[in-house]
């Protein structure tokens, strides 16, 4: 069922792109997570679409920056554990990479990146807070790779295991929807304010409605695939209908 829109908070898909397309909150929300400054922002995109050949798969960056300097930083919101970031992060790198090294381009010309996934689980199953990983050489240690990525991965249910105050009580925000911050209380004021712009709630109903569409046209989709495949073991037309739902004119064209 689709979140009313009166409902959406910070960690909903939607409400999370809108409030990062704010330079200030992005900025500080990046700089919190890395204990490090970033540097003046250039351009934020969001919902960034990239495919980088016919047959490859597309992705969609909730929010991708980048600074002055040429770094990049993808900053994602993931609610729910598919239980495949680890190879997500490999392929959005990947695809980042390939999307901005033009042809005849040196590889030294790749930027820096920074993926960055913002979960409200545990992904990596030790209860951090804060999961940074770097390509490091397994016979020393002490030996990165260095070569311009990192990716960081936020466990917000670990909240209470972090001493930073200011990503704590973020993280805890996240969790509880309690602002005690002056940064958490910008964003729920941010929040409000999208909440009482008509034409993003125009936006998110034309979202839902297109995203709806598309769920319904690949339940379809599956639905004429697996009816096909008990076609072919000689399945009764009766017993396709019940399994898939499909009309028995539907079923009567395969």
């Amino acid at each position: 069922m689709v979140k009313r829109f009166e409902d959406l908070t910070f960690t909903d898909d939607f409400m999370f792109c809108k409030v990062m397309q704010e330079p200030y909150l992005c900025k500080r929300l990046i700089e919190m997570i890395l204990f490090d400054s970033i540097g003046k922002i250039s351009y934020i995109s969001l919902q960034h679409n990239i495919k980088t050949y016919e047959q490859a798969k597309s992705i969609r960056l909730d929010v991708l920056v980048q600074t002055e300097n040429g770094k990049f930083y993808d900053v994602e919101m993931q609610v729910s554990n598919e239980r495949n970031i680890p190879k997500r992060m490999r392929f959005y790198q990947a695809a980042i990479d390939i999307s901005f090294l033009d042809k005849g381009n040196s590889y030294t010309n790749l930027n820096d990146t920074f993926i960055i996934f913002i979960c409200m689980f545990d992904t990596v199953g030790k209860n951090m807070p804060i999961y940074t990983f770097e390509n490091i050489c397994i016979e020393d240690k002490n030996t990165t790779l260095q070569d311009g990525t990192q990716k960081v991965i936020i466990n917000a249910e670990a909240f209470k295991n972090i001493k930073n105050d200011d990503l704590k009580e973020f993280l805890e925000y996240l969790k509880t929807g309690k602002a005690k911050t002056e940064f958490t209380r910008r964003l729920e004021k941010m929040i409000q304010a999208i909440k009482n712009n008509e034409q993003a709630r125009q936006e998110y109903r034309l979202m839902s409605t297109f995203e709806m569409d598309a769920r319904d046209r690949g339940a379809h989709d599956k639905a004429l695939e697996t009816a096909k495949l008990m076609k072919m073991e000689k399945c009764d037309n009766n017993f396709i209908m019940r399994m898939t739902g499909l009309s028995e004119t539907e079923i009567e064209k395969l």
